[in-house]
């Protein structure tokens, strides 16, 4: 059964960005398998930092988030297009910020991107083949609260810091 072109590319489309979904709340809750799920293996990925395979690339960057006592990962206007049943680009801003504890300090960084996407479709899933991700900005944070609620306020404050938080639910 055929199905409907227009059906057809509303379906790839809502899978892409599903995977770019993942992508960030796999950092954020050290995801390694989750992470690794957003990409082929053999995709080409070039951070300028790091550039190599999604298998090469996957276990540096985990490694980068766990330094963080807290991370945050958050991607918005994504632009999809489709160039065929099995192939498509896509473009989404981002920002990030990681937060670290030194010498009883909590200070960070703030940084906003893009990410410059190839996607390709194997079966029905689609992942990542080609990923360039272009720095726009960075700004140092101010001193940060070190995870204690405060007391007029008091919200939780989770601390990621391995892989299994009991919050984590598989999505």
């Amino acid at each position: 059964m055929t199905r409907d072109p227009a059906l057809q590319e509303l379906l790839d489309k809502q899978a892409i960005a599903e995977v770019i979904q993942r992508y960030s709340r796999t950092l954020d809750w050290l995801d390694d398998e989750g992470q690794a799920s957003c990409y082929w293996p053999e995709a080409a990925i070039d951070y300028a930092f790091f550039t190599g395979t999604a298998a090469e690339f996957v276990p540096v960057v985990m490694k980068i988030e766990r330094s963080s006592q807290r991370r945050w990962h958050m991607l918005s206007s994504l632009a999809i297009r489709l160039h065929s049943p099995t192939r498509a680009s896509t473009e989404c801003y981002g920002q990030a910020t990681g937060v670290r504890e030194n010498d009883g300090v909590w200070t960070g960084n703030l940084f906003g991107g893009r990410y410059l996407d190839e996607f390709e479709k194997r079966g029905d899933e689609w992942r990542i083949i080609k990923r360039d991700y272009v720095m726009d900005w960075s700004m140092p944070l101010g001193v940060q609260n070190d995870g204690t609620p405060d007391p007029v306020f008091p919200l939780p404050v989770l601390r990621i810091v391995e892989s299994g938080h009991p919050k984590y639910r598989a999505m």
